[in-house]
């Protein structure tokens, strides 16, 4: 009986472990929502980032078989570095054979007043030969006026009064012959000088050809648009490239950004300048700082390949996603270990 009675003793004992447990479980979870609460309200997050940056692709603007590459993929290049050096022989053929045209159009130009110095000087003789028939023609008829008074008299024949007026005929005839002369010489100038222009200008498209063939000789050195680093190389030396082939990359210094996705329904509390906390998947330990710098002008979606068309029928609201671009602040060691396509985490501070 003693026994059981103590075993009965042992049974209504109460158990004070679990509530202590379930007490402080309850505890920690009331602190961590109030955390969570206070943190929210200051803080929007999203972990739908990525380092973006300015990429600059390096396109041949000329034909022809590469001669020669100045550089190794993933390096660093500087700004008008030479690069690329593509076989130039056939460009600078063409560029002899321009300037060989914009000589002989030149020539042409010294023919042209040759003419027109010879055309002018028969047009000065054409019209010396005017005012002399004219001088003649007046004498004839001078004279045939005073024959035919004469003839009135009787005091010269009708053979010598014919023969003056004869005369007259002739000279009104030379004097009408040169002046057409004259006429014709000075359109024969006109018409040289006109062609001259034409000669000037045939000359002007010839060294426009020059020009671009000069052009197109620059175009076989190939040069880093900007300051960054070389990648996706994809030329090889003696490879045939081809006009607008993309060669390689280079991903621009200074132009790491990062894009973060963030719902619709957090961009109320979203504005410029907005201070930004980063957190690089690569570097956990890495702590950068940020701030908003813009918005896209559409969503996401709007700029994909096959953009949604809610008028179909088939409509499901779905949240969409706002790129929003954000600078980052940190070192320059710091910034040179980001690359593009990197995942982040950010956390805009919307209240201090």
């Amino acid at each position: 009986m003693a026994q059981e009675a103590q075993e009965n003793g042992t049974k209504k004992k109460p158990n004070r472990v679990l509530p202590i447990i379930l007490g402080t479980i309850l505890l920690a979870g009331i602190i961590f929502g109030i955390k969570e609460y206070i943190y929210y309200g200051k803080h929007v997050d999203t972990d739908d980032a990525q380092i973006d940056g300015n990429i600059s692709p390096v396109v041949a603007r000329v034909g022809g078989y590469v001669d020669s590459i100045y550089f190794e993929e993933n390096t660093h290049v500087n700004r008008d570095q030479v690069l690329v050096k593509i076989d130039d022989r056939d460009y600078k053929v063409k560029l002899e054979q321009a300037e060989a045209a914009v000589t002989g159009a030149s020539a042409n130009i010294n023919v042209g007043q040759s003419q027109i110095f010879a055309n002018a000087a028969n047009s000065s003789s054409a019209k010396a030969q005017v005012e002399s028939a004219a001088a003649r023609l007046d004498k004839t008829n001078k004279d045939y006026q005073r024959y035919a008074n004469l003839v009135k008299d009787g005091s010269i024949t009708q053979q010598q009064f014919d023969q003056a007026k004869a005369d007259l005929e002739v000279a009104q005839a030379n004097y009408r012959a040169s002046q057409d002369q004259y006429k014709a010489a000075q359109e024969q100038v006109g018409a040289t000088k006109n062609q001259l222009n034409v000669t000037h200008t045939g000359v002007s498209q010839r060294q426009v050809d020059v020009d671009y063939a000069k052009l197109q000789l620059t175009y076989t050195v190939v040069k880093s648009p900007a300051s960054g680093i070389t990648s996706k190389k994809n030329v090889q030396v003696g490879q045939l490239v081809q006009a607008g082939q993309t060669l390689f990359s280079i991903v621009n210094d200074n132009s790491i950004y990062i894009t973060a996705n963030f719902k619709e329904t957090q961009l109320d509390k979203i504005r410029d300048g907005q201070k930004v906390n980063i957190e690089v998947d690569a570097y956990p330990d890495l702590k950068l700082q940020g701030s908003v710098y813009n918005f896209s002008p559409a969503t996401g979606a709007k700029f994909s390949l096959l953009p949604p068309d809610n008028a179909t029928g088939n409509y499901v609201k779905v949240v969409q996603r706002i790129p929003v671009k954000i600078k980052i602040n940190g070192s320059k060691e710091d910034i040179d270990k980001l690359r593009p396509g990197m995942s982040v985490s950010v956390s805009v501070i919307v209240k201090e």
